[in-house]
């Protein structure tokens, strides 16, 4: 038990009674720059609350899944507070291993929720997961490269622009490169953005009858075109980079494009951690001609595990964080620019945001744009743009992203990485009873 007494003399019990420590809540949560301020801003919330103590475990991207998705399989309690995203809720909602956050108060304001990001963390029109922030991915580069090269960015690029706009503007000498882009394998890293790439190139995990589709020229194309982009244009070691990799590339001026989370945008245009601040313009992520952007949607999210024992204080602590209030006091504290995006209508209707964010309009517009039921340009019998929404592609994906992180790092091929990608999917489904 978290809440635990505290052991007294009998003639203090007599007097006074047993006192109570502080309840404790653990949150799990993701080592990214919005969560590390919520950290430092969690002060407000306990002083509003003394009888609830905050304790955090804050972990890289890929082990934060791991360690929450055990425990939770497992019913550890080790957490009160999970931070997992768009994949996670709906599946663990219907296992019955979240609790749902159908008594928030009012003053919370459920419906102001971006549909798009509400849709994706309820079922059957229960919320299980607060958005904390949400996001889709756009292109990110630098305004400067671009003129000193002649280029200007369209606002809706396609890949062929793309590629060779990156080309121009690199130059190794003085460690630019022309693009970064998600290389460390992971289903939730270099996969949720060669799958988002790859649905704009006309490739799709599985076709109608759940049958992998490694083996089809779609994904040979769009796979040979990142890698060939990537050995041409991007960074030395990028197998081993994710977002927080390429975040500290692009502020440090060594990237001139970076396509990823929208959520990016304030700190690249940040001043404070940014060298390139004053030089970074926006675009959408690109397109093949197809009919699909490859931009994706996702939210980091707030949820109680079932297995928590400090479900109320939990539940306080999520409706602090991911409140309109939370909006409001970041702002004071570090300015408009660096709110948490992506969650809330109100944010996008105000003025003060929309100021200080330049940034803001299209990462409206990108996340509206995704649409996770019908990801693909052709038919798929799946939800999700850079994810498949089943409980087996948490290991699929991860183990096919670590073929192509391999492709990526020069230790096999892009014709060996397909092919083993379609092998391990074809096996793993096979094994889960597909088609079901």
């Amino acid at each position: 038990m978290k809440l635990s007494s505290l052991i007294v003399g009998a003639a203090s019990v007599a007097v006074l009674g047993v006192a109570a420590q502080a309840e404790t809540v653990t949150i799990a949560t993701v080592n990214n720059g919005d969560m590390i301020r919520m950290q430092h801003l969690a002060d407000h919330f306990t002083k509003d609350h003394p009888d609830i103590q905050l304790e955090w475990v804050t972990l890289e991207e890929n082990t934060l899944r791991q360690r929450v998705s055990t425990d939770i399989a497992t019913d550890g309690g080790q957490f009160d507070v999970m931070t997992i995203g768009t994949y996670e809720v709906p599946i663990w909602a219907e296992k019955g291993w979240l609790v749902a956050l159908d008594d928030l108060p009012d003053s919370y304001d459920v419906d102001d929720i971006l549909p798009a990001i509400r849709g994706g963390l309820s079922v059957d029109g229960t919320l299980y997961a607060a958005p904390f922030y949400g996001e889709s991915s756009m292109v990110m580069y630098r305004k400067d490269l671009f003129e000193a090269a002649g280029l200007e960015m369209p606002d809706a690029p396609t890949w062929d622009f793309i590629a060779d706009a990156a080309r121009k503007i690199t130059d190794k000498d003085k460690e630019i490169y022309g693009i970064c882009l998600r290389g460390k394998a992971g289903w939730g890293e270099n996969m949720a953005f060669i799958s988002a790439m790859a649905n704009s190139f006309g490739a799709r995990w599985f076709d109608m009858d759940w049958k992998a589709q490694f083996d089809q020229p779609e994904w040979k194309e769009a796979l040979t075109f990142y890698l060939d982009l990537m050995n041409d244009a991007g960074p030395p070691g990028a197998s081993s980079n994710g977002f927080n990799e390429n975040l500290a590339l692009f502020q440090s001026g060594k990237c001139g494009m970076w396509i990823d989370a929208t959520v990016a945008a304030s700190f690249v245009t940040n001043p404070d951690e940014s060298t390139v601040a004053d030089k970074v313009g926006f675009a959408l992520a690109p397109d093949k001609g197809l009919g699909k952007r490859s931009n994706w949607l996702w939210a980091w999210s707030l949820a109680i595990p079932k297995s928590s024992d400090a479900q109320d204080a939990a539940k306080a602590f999520i409706a602090w964080a991911t409140s309109k209030d939370y909006l409001e006091l970041v702002a004071s504290e570090e300015g408009w620019a660096n709110v948490p995006p992506g969650t809330r209508t109100s944010l996008y209707e105000n003025e003060k945001y929309l100021e200080a964010a330049p940034f803001a309009k299209m990462t409206l517009e990108s996340i509206k744009a995704a649409d996770p039921n019908h990801p693909a340009v052709e038919d798929v019998p799946y939800v999700g743009v850079q994810f498949v929404a089943i409980p087996e592609f948490q290991g699929i994906g991860t183990a096919v992203g670590q073929q192509f992180s391999a492709a990526l790092a020069g230790t096999t091929s892009a014709d060996a990485a397909l092919a083993n990608a379609q092998s391990l999917t074809e096996r793993q489904m096979r094994r889960a009873g597909y088609p079901k």
